[in-house]
Order: C-alpha cells, then sequence, then structure tokens
C-alpha cells in the first residue's frame, strides 16, 4: 500500500514536499516513481529513483527544481518540489516498481505495478 500526502496550495516560486508512505512489504524491495495529472491530460512522468538510490531520473519541465529521494529505514519516498509554476498544478501519484536491478530508474507508468491515492498540488501565479 502506498500513502502519498504532503500536497496543497502553494505560490508561485514557493515549494512543497511530498512524501509516500510504503506498507506491506519493504520500500527497498521496489523502484518507485512520482507521476502526474491534469484533468483531461495524459498521465506524466515527473521523477523516478532506483532501489539502492543511486539512480535518478527526472523530466525536463522539473529537472533542477524538483528532487526525489528515499529513506528505506523509514519505508517513504519523498518528492521535494521547488521554484513551482502555475503549470506543475495536477494530482501527484507516487508508483512503486518491484524490480531486481538496484540501479535501474524507469520512467513509463505503465511499469509501475502500485499506485497510491494521489495527492492534490495547485500552485496560484
Amino acid at each position: 500500500q502506498l500513502q502519498a500526502s504532503g500536497g496543497g496550495l502553494a505560490q508561485a516560486g514557493g515549494s512543497l514536499r511530498l512524501s509516500c508512505e510504503v506498507s506491506g512489504r519493504p520500500l527497498s524491495s521496489f523502484a518507485m516513481g512520482w507521476f502526474r495529472q491534469d484533468p483531461g491530460k495524459e498521465r506524466e512522468f515527473v521523477a523516478t529513483i532506483s532501489r539502492s538510490g543511486v539512480g535518478t531520473r527526472y523530466a525536463d519541465s522539473v529537472k533542477g527544481r524538483y528532487t526525489i529521494s528515499r529513506d528505506n529505514a523509514k519505508n517513504t519516498v519523498y518528492l521535494q518540489m521547488n521554484s513551482l509554476k502555475p503549470e506543475d498544478t495536477a494530482v501527484y501519484y507516487c508508483a512503486a516498481r518491484p524490480t531486481a536491478s538496484t540501479r535501474n530508474t524507469n520512467p513509463h507508468w505503465a511499469e509501475y505495478n502500485y499506485w497510491g491515492q494521489g495527492t492534490q498540488v495547485t500552485v496560484s501565479s
């Protein structure tokens, strides 16, 4: 089970930190990803992190502003979002992908088996 939290309302230029707590299996079993979706639009890749945390990958639209990290001891993945823009407004979802690789990252949402419920992020101009 994945439980996302930390969304809310922020002003442009502001920051938010999303958290995703994993239960039922150790977080270390999964590569993790964050995706977002606005109503009427396709689900969009945001960031992913490998099982070990060594590998990360970001969408071009968030590179340099967002940071994904993980704390396997706390079974939690984070998404630090800085310099927020109105176009970052969306429902953000965390997702887990079981994998034997400790370094692999994957930006394709269809490769993720487990999904959280989503948390709304709204950025005002």
